[in-house]
């Protein structure tokens, strides 16, 4: 699945870039100098395109969607962890949530994600960053809700949001090879294809085709880095997206952990 975002302060520039008619929705409440990394776990707020009577507008919302039966605080805690990401089958099943949020359609704007590999032997997992090969920014397929339990602070409504998961590619297959949700990636999309999917009058038809494509693995980057849901620092000191050099790993395709060298 995909649990871990990255995104930048000059990601609402690539943003207007891509839709220079593009609303801004008051203040957006994103600590851009801890946005290199977000996780689902903790609904921290990523940057959310939606589209309104054929505009579009950009939310800080918070990833982790909470549906319109999460009416109590006791329903949100019980089930909201379920819903950070939606998988790509269920949409059109009419007694899945899904299917009742599939005209909330937004775009989450990111430089990448992380996912994270198993290597035989090993306590921890590999982390690795992945973004598009020749983009520095892109977009996420996701559906949004506004919580129908008001922010106690100012009274308003929680913007939530999921990412959309599906089959995995050939190479995040290799990357993403285990637990009960293994072989799954978000969709990802050139940031000119995947306007189209805020359209308000795409179609059921039209949005099955757009969850049907599968990016290229030659399409995409893939960077071990060191572990990233930790609060300690990295030992080299360099940011969480550059690569990490890991003793014996090994090449992706094998999940045996590489022998040192012998001299003898």
């Amino acid at each position: 699945m995909c649990h871990d975002l990255s995104f930048t302060a000059s990601t609402v520039e690539f943003i207007t870039d891509i839709l220079p008619n593009i609303v801004i929705n008051g203040n957006l409440s994103i600590d851009f100098s801890t946005s290199d990394h977000i996780l689902s776990m903790s609904h921290r707020r990523a940057l959310v395109i939606l589209s309104k009577d054929g505009i579009p507008h950009l939310h800080g919302f918070e990833w982790g969607l909470i549906a319109d039966y999460m009416d109590t605080p006791e329903k949100i805690k019980q089930y909201r962890i379920q819903m950070a990401n939606a998988r790509s089958e269920k949409i059109f099943d009419k007694k899945s949530a899904w299917y009742r949020l599939r005209k909330n359609r937004c775009l989450i704007a990111v430089t990448g994600f992380y996912e994270h590999r198993e290597i035989k032997g090993w306590k921890n997992k590999v982390p690795y960053y992945i973004r598009l090969a020749n983009r520095n920014q892109f977009f996420l397929l996701g559906f949004y809700n506004y919580s129908p339990i008001p922010d106690l602070e100012t009274g308003e409504a929680i913007g939530t949001f999921a990412v959309i998961t599906r089959e995995a590619n050939s190479l995040m297959k290799q990357i993403h090879n285990h637990g009960p949700n293994k072989h799954r990636m978000p969709i990802m999309m050139q940031p000119e294809d995947a306007v189209k999917w805020i359209d308000e009058s795409l179609t059921d038809e039209e949005m099955k085709e757009m969850i049907g494509v599968e990016i290229d693995s030659e399409d995409l980057e893939a960077t071990p880095v060191y572990s990233i849901r930790t609060t300690k620092p990295r030992p080299d000191g360099k940011p969480k997206i550059e690569y990490f050099n890991w003793e014996n790993l090994p090449p992706l395709g094998s999940d045996e952990p590489l022998q040192p060298l012998s001299l003898f």
